[in-house]
């Protein structure tokens, strides 16, 4: 209750715009100046660093030197000045948040509580021009991302999605950052519920610095208890787009080229953007691919353990020979021998991706190579085994979300110590345990492992394959969308060719 006292005292006291400025001028980059000869009348105050030359060079000081004598208050000022964006406020603490803003406050007397906020914000400084995806490669379609200012991202989805129905929300989050958050959704296609929730835990956030997206994802997340990601994060535009046409909710943070969308599913980390490029037999091929590409990631090393430390009577005949012949010389066990093997290829990755382009790159091939044969000819491995791991290593990548592949590669590790205790029976335990935490997890209130549980027959034109356009017309009803209906599908694409 002190702590909480504490707190409303702190918020109840008002600072005076003469103590702002006064903390201010300790900042090097804090300026304040008179444009006048006298210096009692106009004080310009703000941070250089935060604002846009030009503007106050070319604009603002010479409409101000060129009517000193016509400035009698400050309503006068605000006709004379060409800029936009300016308001005139004794609110300390609104004063306070537009300077460090890129505002720019001007008071007619050093001693005024009222002054004029103008904003000259140089909105483009520091971030960068190229927007092209770096993590979400595509072979197929667009290539263009979002970048770090918030405002051109939504410059990018209203290219994009050309409708009066986009409508954009703006948060506040972080009581140090004051971080700009933007909502973003389709009136009249969303779940107006799904867009409550969103809003009500944003406005719930008590954060100091919110310095990415991926913070505010764990905070409003469902379940934090979780390694599995439970709203999807990309930086693509054509994932945002797709998602929100069919009735996700879309988080933007200021200072992240990661968009988070929700709520979000098990199967929507499995799914890319290429599908929907591709003719639907070759997309639906590469997803299910995909999905058994991470089955074998998670089930391959457990399975090596289990039959080597339990389950000989399974191993063929012919297998059998080459498998006692790799492993005669090994001094341990199953799963040391694993375990050695997958910390080896997790630190070469942690490695590569830590150290510049091409380092990392050379690193990964070569330190792969090296230790791998090393660890042969040593008898710390046998050669199958260096096999499975590679595959498997290589399974894990196929994921497109880069969240959703380091979720398989922790899970990997709790069924290789199941396996080594119990066999197949850990392995079968871990399986029922994993799937029983996937039936509890929620995205926003909606059920994780849809349309697997609860069961959605109507949501499969979608999921595990990505079938024709002509299959595809309606939304995704888990999402429980206000408008069901996407398009038409109109005539067979065959006949209007044969046509």
């Amino acid at each position: 209750m002190s702590n909480v006292l504490k707190r409303k005292e702190k918020k109840e006291e008002k600072k005076s715009l003469l103590q702002i400025l006064e903390t201010a001028r300790k900042s090097s980059d804090f300026n304040q100046f008179s444009p006048s000869e006298n210096r009692d009348f106009i004080l310009i105050s703000y941070y250089r660093t935060l604002i846009d030359a030009e503007k106050l060079q070319q604009i603002l000081l010479p409409c101000i030197q060129s009517n000193l004598q016509k400035i009698q208050d400050l309503k006068e000022l605000i006709h004379l000045i060409p800029l936009e964006d300016i308001l005139i406020t004794d609110n300390s603490e609104e004063i306070e948040l537009k300077l460090n803003q890129g505002f720019v406050v001007v008071q007619l007397k050093q001693t005024d509580e009222v002054c004029a906020l103008i904003n000259i914000e140089n909105a483009n400084l520091g971030f960068r021009e190229s927007n092209d995806t770096e993590n979400e490669f595509s072979v197929v379609g667009p290539k263009l991302g979002f970048v770090e200012n918030i405002d051109i991202n939504i410059h990018l989805l209203r290219r994009q999605i050309v409708a009066s129905d986009l409508i954009f929300e703006e948060i506040t989050v972080g009581s140090m950052s004051k971080t700009k958050v933007v909502i973003s959704y389709l009136n009249g296609v969303t779940n107006p519920q799904h867009v409550n929730t969103v809003r009500e835990r944003l406005k719930k956030i008590d954060f100091d610095v919110v310095f990415d997206s991926s913070q505010i994802d764990q905070i409003i997340t469902d379940h934090s208890n979780t390694p599995f990601p439970l709203f999807l994060s990309t930086e693509r535009i054509d994932r945002v787009t797709y998602a929100m046409v069919n009735g996700q909710v879309a988080i933007m943070s200021n200072g992240s080229p990661y968009v988070i969308t929700g709520p979000s599913t098990l199967m929507d980390f499995f799914v890319s953007p290429e599908d929907y490029y591709l003719p639907w037999v070759i997309g639906s091929f590469f997803r299910i691919i995909r999905i058994v590409g991470v089955i074998f990631s998670l089930f391959s090393t457990p399975i090596y353990v289990a039959v080597l430390t339990y389950h000989y009577e399974v191993i063929p005949k012919d297998l059998l020979g080459p498998i006692i012949n790799s492993r005669a010389n090994v001094p341990f066990p199953p799963v040391l021998e694993v375990i050695f093997l997958e910390i080896t290829i997790e630190l070469l990755r942690e490695a590569g991706a830590r150290l510049p382009t091409k380092i990392g790159q050379t690193l990964g091939i070569v330190g792969g190579i090296v230790i791998g044969q090393a660890s042969v000819e040593a008898a710390l491995t046998s050669n199958i085994l260096l096999i499975i791991v590679s595959l498997s290593a290589l399974a894990s990548f196929t994921t497109p979300i880069f969240k959703m592949s380091n979720t398989i590669r922790l899970l990997r590790f709790p069924f290789i110590l199941s396996a080594s205790i119990w066999g197949g029976f850990g392995i079968i335990i871990s399986f029922v345990l994993l799937l029983g935490h996937l039936m509890r997890l929620k995205s926003l209130g909606t059920p994780y492992m849809v349309p697997l549980y609860p069961f959605r027959k109507s949501d499969y034109a979608d999921s595990f394959i990505r079938s024709s356009y002509k299959h595809t017309t309606k939304r995704l009803e888990y999402l429980k969308p206000k408008l069901l209906k996407r398009y038409n599908a109109g005539d067979d694409l065959d006949d209007i060719n044969a046509e």
